[in-house]
């Protein structure tokens, strides 16, 4: 019709403000979640039409940091290799030269960390919490058990995600993960200082330091209190661990077979600890009936 305006497509409507090389990612303002190393926008991917998760690191801020940068890529070669229910997918990655960013797109969550979801939702059965805790086993004995072994290290509430409408969880953050191989065993010191096993401080580990996490990470699902708030410093919490002093919230729990669980997975030494396999068949699970 001539004079007729032509309305603009919703796509080209849409408020994006960066688009990957090959056109197929967009980028939008909305920032699903920060860190000290990088910034999670939300995204779309055209091509299939759902909503990614754009991680973004900002190299500059790293130039004096190399090892920092390795991690990074050393993330983003570990997913590219995985895949698992329970492991946040990968989709793309590159690095922009013009803006100094290293960029990935990784799947994303609909309900956000399991830390935020259980501050939002106080009222959750203990089969809730089962099969939260099963899931993030299933992704730890998937870790666990690959070839070579990979260790998360810094597995805590905040890096699992949750897909609300589901109650699908999965772990991500890899950026800490240490690639162990045969000898299963590590020696940096790295983590979340309320979920690190004490063996971690000593230099000298294995995978059961996730083990360790995992049953904070149970604690915490319960109590919604992070593992060692009482402490007002890292230091304090250092001390605690080290010397075998366990978390004034595990005192919350009545639950005898929830507390005998949780004792299991914190139990030291490290070879008192069930792995994520034998987890798996604990009877604290047997009452939970999935297809």
């Amino acid at each position: 019709m001539p004079g007729a305006k032509v309305h603009p497509s919703y796509a080209e409507s849409e408020t994006f403000i960066e688009v990957d090389p090959t056109g197929r990612y967009v980028r939008y303002p909305e920032l699903l979640g920060s860190g000290s190393v990088k910034r999670v926008y939300r995204a779309f991917d055209k091509e299939e039409g759902i909503e990614v998760a754009w991680n973004q690191v900002r190299l500059k801020n790293f130039k004096d940091d190399p090892v920092m940068v390795d991690r990074l890529h050393s993330e983003i070669m570990l997913l590219r290799g995985f895949s698992n229910d329970h492991i946040i997918s990968l989709f793309a990655s590159w690095k922009d030269d013009v803006s100094d960013t290293l960029n990935f797109i990784t799947e994303v969550c609909s309900s956000g960390s399991l830390r935020e979801y259980r501050k939002r939702h106080k009222n959750v059965s203990m089969k809730a919490v089962k099969k939260w805790s099963k899931q993030i086993l299933e992704g730890l004995n998937y870790l666990h058990t690959h070839d070579p072994c990979i260790i998360h290290r810094d597995l805590n509430c905040s890096n699992v995600f949750v897909n609300g409408n589901t109650g699908q969880v999965k772990i991500g953050d890899l950026g800490l993960a240490a690639v162990v191989g045969r000898s299963h065993s590590a020696h940096s010191v790295l983590g979340t200082p309320e979920f690190m096993a004490p063996e971690l401080y000593s230099e000298k580990y294995t995978e059961k330091v996730d083990i360790y996490s995992f049953g904070m990470c149970v604690l915490e699902m319960v109590t919604r209190e992070i593992p060692y708030s009482e402490c007002e410093s890292v230091v304090k919490i250092y001390k605690k661990v080290t010397s075998g002093v366990r978390p004034q919230s595990l005192n919350k729990i009545n639950n005898s077979d929830l507390k005998s669980f949780i004792h299991k997975c914190i139990a030291h030494p490290p070879s008192a600890r069930p792995s994520a396999a034998q987890l798996l068949h604990d009877p604290f699970f047997h009452d939970l009936h999935e297809s």
